[in-house]
């Protein structure tokens, strides 16, 4: 039970944000919103305001926003609000709103997790937070609020100073100076070797409730996060890496064992999914928010639009395509979870 709350939370969340993203900026842009629902079915309560419907449906799974000229929602040339007799810069603001929004939740998603859980680190100190468990470190007698004065005889005035000194000395013994309530100590320590750079079993100190610097990190991550699975994409195309690809069936497994270990763990995949989904849906695959922007490029170039009816043949094309490996990969999730 608690996967499939825990699913239908995070998957209702992000569908949700991307289309209110699209709506959003239709409104900015005088386009005329048919529908916007939330959830998908029978509708359970439904209003009408301003030429939109709005209703809140049986399956709270995300959501949709229909407008008119866009997709199959044909409409006559000058009828009023008609997505197709917008400005370029306009429609292409409609289009990408949508994974705007969901990089702007990973952004909230993960400052979030900073400012109410893990907390932001203080690297501009070099006093010790937490000591690993069985880490050089504690072998050598080393305690949280320790503040590392210098490692061989080189003064250590912020963290980054303390990584560089132990992550060159891999397997070789050295000596630090440490403050300690009112007293100076010395310890010797044996980084222990890891990819080749030194570790001993520190971690900064953190604290939580900094608002600036949680939405920094925020902002970090987000983008560390989005450049990672673009080039993870770009390495699974070339075959640098096995295409690895989990569908909605292995993504609720994922969500259902991320659940039981804590909700700060929970919301930061929820962002990594919400930053996922943005750059999926800027990709130029038919059917994608993406080919519509390849579109709007194509129009910019060639001075006119391409025919709506083969725009929407390709899209067509697209989707079932989309709909197929779909299908595919949830089968492969299946066999997985049982096999």
């Amino acid at each position: 039970m608690q996967t499939i709350i825990a699913s239908i939370i995070i998957f209702g969340l992000l569908i949700f944000v991307h289309e209110f993203g699209h709506f959003a900026a239709a409104r900015l842009t005088g386009v005329r919103v048919l529908e916007f629902a939330i959830g998908f079915g029978k509708e359970l309560l439904s209003w009408e305001s301003k030429g939109t419907h709005y209703s809140f449906r049986l399956f709270p799974l995300g959501g949709f926003c229909r407008m008119l000229g866009l997709g199959e929602e044909q409409a006559e040339a000058q009828e009023k609000g008609n997505f197709q007799q917008k400005p370029l810069l306009s429609r292409f603001l409609v289009i990408i709103a949508g994974s705007l929004m969901n990089f702007l939740l990973g952004v909230v998603l993960f400052s979030l997790v900073y400012f109410l859980f893990l907390g932001v680190p203080q690297t501009q100190w070099a006093q010790i937070g937490e000591v690993l468990p069985g880490s050089r470190a504690e072998q050598a007698g080393l305690l949280p609020g320790d503040t590392i004065l210098s490692i061989g005889g080189s003064p250590t005035d912020n963290w980054e100073a303390v990584i560089q000194q132990i992550h060159a000395s891999p397997e070789k013994e050295i000596s630090l100076i440490v403050q300690r309530d009112d007293q100076k100590i010395s310890f010797t320590v044996v980084p222990a070797e890891e990819e080749g750079r030194g570790l001993i079993g520190i971690a900064p100190l953190y604290k939580r409730f900094m608002l600036m610097s949680s939405i920094g990190l925020g902002f970090t991550y987000t983008w560390f996060f989005g450049k990672l699975i673009l080039v993870s994409l770009a390495q699974m195309v070339t075959g640098t890496i096995p295409a690895d690809v989990t569908g909605p069936v292995g993504i609720v497994a994922v969500v259902g064992e991320v659940a039981r270990t804590g909700l700060s763990n929970l919301l930061s995949l929820a962002a990594i999914i919400s930053v996922n989904l943005g750059v999926i849906n800027l990709l130029p695959i038919p059917a994608l928010d993406g080919s519509r922007v390849i579109f709007l490029a194509w129009e910019a170039i060639r001075g006119k639009p391409v025919d709506p009816q083969k725009e929407g043949f390709i899209h067509f094309i697209g989707f079932t395509v989309l709909i197929l490996l779909m299908i595919i990969i949830s089968f492969q999730d299946i066999s997985r979870l049982l096999f």
